[in-house]
């Protein structure tokens, strides 16, 4: 998996945005079926030229669809609207269904991926206490967790917990949706001479993490590909580590708290 993903969450011009990506160097596309555009994303990988293989797609289904026959069905929609044979990685998209119905979907992903359909099952928005009952359940533990993550809202001790059991921390709004009038980051920008967009990816993948940043503006999707000249040293990192504001610090809907 790529270190830095695309994603194609509210863009309304997503081909043209993902062709933009995929020509500026990006190989990791971030889409699910609640963004209704996968359809656009598969005709921008096929348009693009680049071997399939090439390019890692995820997708993720939404609570309304949860449960297990729906999610196999979910999954060979998927995998109609985006025109491929398999999807690189395939996310539960947040854990609004209850206990039941998540472990029934994720079931249903671990074998839509044992038939090839899949070739990574992951979760998204899950807390501890999502992770937990996969594990007494039996089931292996997801590749991946998906989760707002920035300088404002670290979710420190869901990332400990996917540290500890090996898995990977994907980043969204990890531009905190363009609002990066901070004084801190705008003084880390000026100090290295970058966007403050770059500044923040590039504490992302410091931290190990895997952002996901969105734009529909060409030179915008550019720059944020640009982050491998640069290294922010341990005393910013540890200034952007001092904003955190906790649970607080969320943009977004966040349910990692959901029961």
């Amino acid at each position: 998996m790529p270190l830095l993903g695309f994603g194609v969450y509210q863009n309304y011009t997503t081909k043209e945005s993902v062709l933009e990506a995929l020509e500026a160097g990006y190989r990791h596309i971030d889409s699910a079926q609640a963004y209704r555009n996968e359809a656009h994303v598969g005709a921008a990988v096929k348009e693009s030229g680049i071997p399939r293989e090439e390019v890692f797609v995820t997708t993720k289904c939404i609570n309304k669809t949860h449960g297990y026959e729906s999610t196999l069905s979910g999954v060979n929609a998927s995998l109609e609207r985006l025109g491929f044979d398999y999807i690189d990685l395939f996310l539960i998209h947040d854990p609004m269904s209850g206990h039941e119905r998540r472990l029934q979907t994720y079931k249903a992903l671990q074998d839509a991926r044992a038939v090839g359909k899949i070739r990574t099952v992951g979760v998204s928005n899950y807390g501890i206490k999502h992770l937990e009952e996969i594990k007494d359940a039996g089931y292996e533990m997801p590749a991946v967790n998906q989760i707002e993550l920035h300088p404002f809202c670290q979710q420190k001790p869901i990332v400990e917990y996917c540290r500890a059991h090996s898995i990977v921390v994907q980043a969204y709004c990890p531009i905190l949706r363009g609002n990066m009038d901070h004084p801190e980051i705008i003084k880390l920008a000026q100090k290295y001479q970058i966007d403050p967009a770059q500044v923040l990816l590039r504490w992302s993948l410091q931290k190990g993490f895997v952002p996901l940043p969105k734009s529909a503006t060409p030179a915008r999707i550019r720059l944020n590909s640009l982050l491998y000249d640069f290294a922010l040293d341990d005393e910013d990192m540890a200034r952007l580590d001092a904003l955190d504001k906790g649970k607080t610090g969320s943009i977004s809907w966040n349910p990692v708290d959901w029961d």
